[in-house]
């Protein structure tokens, strides 16, 4: 699992009419557009009531960021990007762990010292961790939504400090204590990363800012295990797993203390709910005539107290009124709507299922080849970070070369994932959406090619393409998900394209059996297969993508060209 774009992460606003404008005063001001513009994380559907939402919702409380003092909001995020490197993603640092637990002996009582059985079963708590991280990103949604940030924290911290203790003590125990410990890991890293997006919205002007700290620290955390295979190598093998992990604990109890004394208990409110919940109401429609003549039959002391009841109450919502407006930043949200119109016009996609029902969408080829394409690639992901040293050492017919290799991924992993970050945001804000799905398929399949290639310079610059293409990936199919199907199902739709992967990539375990069994310890034919699938899906992906924008394209003319004409 990787993250959503920034971009794609931010929700979706709708403006006021200019009557409303007027009425709610100069927050509502700050939107020159009725296109819904992306502000925060939390989605706002366009058709959302606050009245009806009021009475139905269910969901944990949010609080204003303005009420929080903002040293504290720093101290918060700087947190949250700390325990974020420590914990969000640690189990995606695989390949360094990998060689450190085949050395001290995993699965070789169970396995009887059969090389091929313990790299199997290796792959299989890999590929166990990586299902549960992506499918366990829809139940933290729903924790997360009902009980606030505090319960979804201490919950990841609970899940890491019980894998850490299965890790630690896996070779004493007479059962398997790698794959549970792994599993419980993987768990806690979505309930840390998913519950950390809502601080995106403690400074809303910075929102992207923010997210992409939490998106650098997301792909870093990948490098906790490289760093300590380098200890581990530098001590002998003196500082083991038992110590390792036992130390680790360190982790989720700093984390449980930060929860429960400087990060936020609720979630903070987006800027849609801050508009909603803290408008001014016109004083003047809110007593009506009844309201009037009961005031007439009240003595002066008491018509007098009520007066000054309501211009205190005016002069409250006025603060906050003010206190908003600097949150926000009037000019930054102007120039925010403007562009997020170009981008969504430039997509050639924007709004092509959004009236759609959740069950129309997912029925539709829209979301059939993309999550397909999502399947092939996810799985083709992950059984590369599980396989890679084995790979290269048959493909290259070198061990030693397939080590450093190896080493040379564990450190591009974090670095590409960092790297890449404004890139990707830069060119999914600035070329149509044919265009980023036509780059996703040929980029894979040149990675593809490289794989199966007998060459040293051909593992390198795939690993190089492979590190920065992971997180373009990811980041493109939430964008695509958002553009196509629209925020008011973002969570469902996108939620199902990741857990259906997700739980498809058990499928490496019939990947590894092909690879070590059938073929014989020759992983070209597996690469080809994968290969092939790919290019097939994207294909057709692009090409109804590309035939479906096009016809939107014409007919939006013809309707525009039409509407002139009346």
């Amino acid at each position: 699992m990787s993250l959503p774009r920034v971009a794609s992460l931010e929700t979706f606003l709708s403006v006021p009419t200019e009557g409303e404008r007027s009425r709610r005063g100069s927050i509502a001001s700050t939107a020159p557009s009725m296109r819904p513009r992306r502000l925060s994380f939390n989605p706002l559907p366009e058709s959302w009531d606050p009245v009806i939402a009021r009475e139905v919702d269910h969901h944990a409380q949010t609080i204003g960021a303005f009420e929080v003092p903002q040293w504290k909001r720093i101290l918060q995020i700087v947190c949250a990007v700390i325990y974020c490197f420590f914990a969000a993603g640690v189990v995606f640092g695989y390949a360094a762990i990998k060689p450190i637990l085949k050395q001290t002996g995993a699965y070789q009582d169970i396995c009887e010292g059969n090389d091929m059985c313990v790299e199997i079963r290796l792959n299989l708590m890999f590929t166990v961790a990586a299902v549960a991280t992506n499918v366990a990103a829809l139940p933290v949604g729903a924790i997360l939504d009902h009980y606030g940030p505090q319960v979804c924290g201490v919950l990841g911290a609970i899940c890491l400090a019980i894998g850490a203790v299965f890790m630690a003590f896996a070779e004493r125990v007479q059962f398997d204590a790698l794959l549970p410990g792994y599993l419980f890991l993987a768990l806690g890293g979505p309930f840390t990363y998913i519950s950390s997006f809502q601080l995106s919205n403690a400074f809303p002007q910075h929102s992207g800012l923010i997210l992409a700290l939490l998106t650098g620290a997301f792909d870093a955390s990948s490098a906790l295990f490289l760093l300590y295979r380098i200890i581990f190598q530098s001590t002998e093998g003196a500082f083991g797993l038992e110590k390792f992990f036992l130390a680790y604990l360190v982790v989720p109890v700093a984390m449980i203390i930060m929860q429960l004394t400087i990060l936020p208990r609720q979630s903070y409110k987006t800027v849609g709910e801050m508009i909603v919940d803290y408008e001014a109401p016109d004083f003047d429609d809110a007593f009506s005539s009844s309201a009037v003549e009961a005031d007439d039959q009240v003595d002066e002391e008491t018509a007098l107290l009520r007066e000054a009841q309501r211009q205190e109450q005016r002069e409250h919502n006025e603060n906050i009124v003010h206190e908003i407006e600097e949150l926000l930043g009037t000019e930054t949200a102007d120039k925010q709507a403007q562009r997020e119109e170009a981008t969504n016009t430039r997509s050639g996609v924007w709004g092509v299922m959004h009236n759609y029902t959740v069950i129309e969408q997912i029925r539709s080829p829209w979301f059939i080849l993309v999550c397909l394409f999502t399947v092939v690639q996810m799985t083709r992901i992950n059984y590369f970070v599980a396989t890679i040293r084995s790979q290269c050492s048959a493909i290259l017919g070198s061990i030693e070369k397939a080590v450093e290799i190896n080493n040379f991924f564990d450190l591009a992993l974090p670095l590409g994932g960092i790297i890449s970050i404004p890139f990707i945001g830069f060119v999914l804000d600035h070329t149509s959406t044919v265009a980023v799905l036509t780059t996703l398929v040929t980029v894979a399949t040149t990675i593809g090619i490289l794989g199966v290639l007998p060459f040293e310079w051909a593992a390198y610059k795939g690993i190089i393409l492979f590190v920065l293409y992971r997180p373009f990936y990811y980041t493109a199919v939430s964008d695509y998900t958002a553009k196509v199907f629209g925020f008011q199902t973002f969570g469902t739709v996108y939620g199902t394209i990741i857990c259906l992967a997700g739980l498809l990539n058990f499928s490496q375990s019939g990947l590894d059996y092909l690879f070590h069994d059938t073929f014989r310890g020759n992983p070209i034919p597996v690469n080809l297969i994968l290969l092939s699938l790919g290019l097939v899906i994207g294909i057709s992906l692009v090409t109804f993508v590309a035939l479906k924008t096009r016809w939107l394209r014409t007919k939006r003319e013809a309707e525009y060209t039409n509407g002139r004409g009346h």
